[in-house]
């Protein structure tokens, strides 16, 4: 799976790395030289476990047919994992589909599909698992029943798998104002997404003004939804947590308590607690406002989850209240105690804040360190003046960041700042090792024992060093960080997965084992090879033998007449010592590809075997050679 995804990236860079032969030869002698750089075979395995659009989903009687099978929606988001505490598989497998679409089969609006898998005992990879639900279904992968549940659901984005039994939830994101809005019609005026746009009437054990209500049929969009992944149904919607644009949640080890977070500008930090663990019809929803300090709920305002229309306008209703204002939170994730939070940014916050702010809402001081480093004529300004002036939308928020909220001080603060920060975006050859633009899907994978977030990409746009100058694609990227670190920087990142052209990472689900990691590539370029010219669903195992890997890679140092070299078997780069131009060639002597000033090569793609390295330092001026192995 790499192999593709990280040659599509290659074919980028060294498209722009390629000034014809510098100083290099087309050929070179093929007597071997004395120093020897070895590059161990990775212990990462690559998988693609499921096509949108190609693989078959089956699916329950719906819209007057019969049950059947039907392409697989597209539009791969969360990935959610439940496990199978009762045979030898490993579990359920729940993947999002962020889309609106007209589907006869699976039903109108988002969707969701889900998959067992079990470990293959001898490779250790996964494979998918044929089941029979108890409603008659048999086959591999199955679509998720709303429309016969709960009413559609629109743009399934991000969710939340609970830490305690596997328990999903999806999220309905892209907040829907109209029925146009969820029925798209098309230029003749035809819906294309939801067609059945008739009120409808909420059927629901959550106590309140909902079970009997009519509403809106647009109105019945837009909040977490329950489903059991095991008979691939849903089970409710969460009208007690309010109708918000979600994309992301954390469940905490109590079975009690839920943190949500809303992908819009202003966005909204909001909690539900649980009056019985374990039992989410019945308990108190509050919404975050860092300077409350309340002697009972500390900073929480408790909001009436009994009423319907405070639920169907929460954010109108929030904002009212003074609540604390964030530029797209988008996924959660809870370790230790602590809530991690991906809020990803957004190019011309223009008015949005102000109109919250008109309407009550507030800005805490996340924002002081990354607006006074880009903005230094602010610094000798006072923290509200700061304030004032994201506020007013002077501050175009291009990077994003990770904020953390710990229930032990009742504060959130910044984990991890994107950047760096670039007022143009640099070459190729000048571009940053290290860059983290826009964090969205977010996770904690623990690996024997040792805690590592996972960290998304999803760019917002090109600019300002969010891709390298010239280059036009947006190119994500999935990070791992050592979460022992104190004071993460963006330059305690390593890079773990690349996707194809035009793509989104996210999902970021690991398998409570520790061995494999769950990847989405999202909606790619429909001009990629297949299968990666659809979304899909993709495994990365190996991690428990990896890690350590990656950690202790610039302890196997080869030295070359003063240039130091890594042979970074687990990611298959090469990293250097300082910036080179770099040629490769075969034991025949023919040149395979040139690079530029560079720090790092990626030779996954190149078959095992010996290899003649050529490099030119800029730093040493010094031009070394050395026999590359490639085991």
């Amino acid at each position: 799976m790499k192999k593709c995804y990280l040659s599509l990236l290659a074919a980028v860079l060294f498209c722009y790395n390629s000034y014809g032969q510098f100083f290099f030869d087309v050929e070179v002698d093929t007597v071997w030289l004395p120093e020897t750089v070895v590059m161990p075979p990775s212990p990462l395995k690559y998988q693609v476990l499921f096509v949108g659009q190609s693989d078959k989903v089956q699916t329950t009687a719906t819209n007057g047919n019969a049950a059947g099978e039907a392409l697989a929606k597209q539009w791969h988001d969360f990935i959610g994992f439940t496990p199978d505490s009762e045979s030898d598989d490993l579990g359920w497998i729940s993947v999002n589909h962020e889309m609106i679409a007209s589907n006869d089969s699976i039903g109108d609006g988002g969707g969701m599909t889900v998959f067992k898998v079990r470990r293959d005992p001898n490779t250790d990879t996964l494979q998918v698992v044929e089941q029979t639900l108890s409603d008659g279904r048999n086959g591999m992968f199955f679509n998720v029943d709303f429309a016969n549940t709960v009413g559609e659901t629109g743009m399934n984005c991000g969710g939340i798998t609970s830490p305690v039994d596997g328990r999903i939830w999806t999220a309905e994101e892209w907040y829907r104002t109209s029925n146009i809005s969820i029925s798209r019609p098309d230029s003749e005026g035809r819906p294309v997404g939801v067609r059945d746009t008739s009120n409808y009437t909420i059927t629901t054990d959550i106590p309140g003004e909902f079970a009997g209500a009519t509403i809106e049929k647009f109105q019945n969009f837009n909040y977490m939804v329950e489903i059991d992944p095991r008979e691939a149904k849903a089970i409710r919607k969460q009208y007690n947590w309010g109708r918000q644009p979600f994309e992301g949640g954390a469940l905490m080890p109590d079975n009690q308590t839920v943190y949500l977070g809303a992908d819009a500008t202003p966005g909204l930090f909001t909690k539900f607690i649980a009056d019985t663990p374990g039992d989410f019809t019945r308990g108190t929803t509050y919404v975050y406002k860092h300077d409350l300090n309340d002697s009972i709920n500390g900073n929480w305002v408790e909001m009436d989850n009994m009423s319907l229309d405070e639920m169907l306008y929460f954010a109108d209703s929030a904002l009212m209240e003074g609540a604390t204002m964030y530029n797209r939170l988008e996924w959660l994730t809870q370790y230790d105690g602590k809530v991690y939070m991906s809020e990803t940014g957004r190019d011309n916050i223009r008015d949005r804040f102000e109109e919250g702010a008109a309407m009550g809402g507030v800005l805490d001081y996340h924002w002081l360190e990354p607006v006074r480093a880009r903005h230094p004529n602010l610094e000798a300004k006072t923290d509200d003046q700061v304030i004032d002036f994201v506020r007013a939308g002077f501050y175009n928020d291009y990077y994003g960041r990770v904020l953390v909220y710990d229930p032990a001080t009742d504060e959130v603060e910044t984990y991890l700042n994107g950047g760096p920060f670039y007022e143009e975006s640099p070459e190729v050859g000048a571009y940053p090792d290290k860059h983290l633009t826009n964090p969205d899907g977010l996770n904690v994978m623990v690996v024997n024992g040792q805690p590592y977030m996972v960290i998304n990409e999803d760019l917002n746009g090109t600019s300002n060093a969010r891709v390298p100058a010239g280059i036009g694609n947006r190119t994500c990227e999935a990070f791992l960080l050592d979460m022992n670190k104190a004071n993460p920087t963006v330059n305690d990142l390593v890079r773990i997965s690349i996707v194809p052209v035009g793509a989104e990472v996210t999902g970021a689900q690991p398998t409570p084992d520790g061995k494999t990691l769950l990847l989405n590539s999202q909606h790619p370029s429909t001009d990629n090879p297949f299968p990666y010219n659809n979304s899909l669903t993709y495994a990365i195992t190996g991690w428990d033998d990896a890690v350590a890997a990656i950690t202790a890679v610039e302890d196997q140092v080869t030295e070359v007449e003063g240039l130091k070299f890594w042979a970074d078997h687990v990611q298959r780069v090469l990293r250097t010592s300082e910036r080179v131009d770099m040629a490769l060639y075969d034991v025949m002597g023919r040149r395979l590809r040139v690079v530029r000033n560079v720090t790092e090569v990626d030779v996954h793609d190149l078959q095992s075997g010996t290899y003649i390295m050529r490099a030119f330092g800029h730093e040493s001026n010094k031009v070394v050679g050395a026999k590359f192995i490639l085991e």
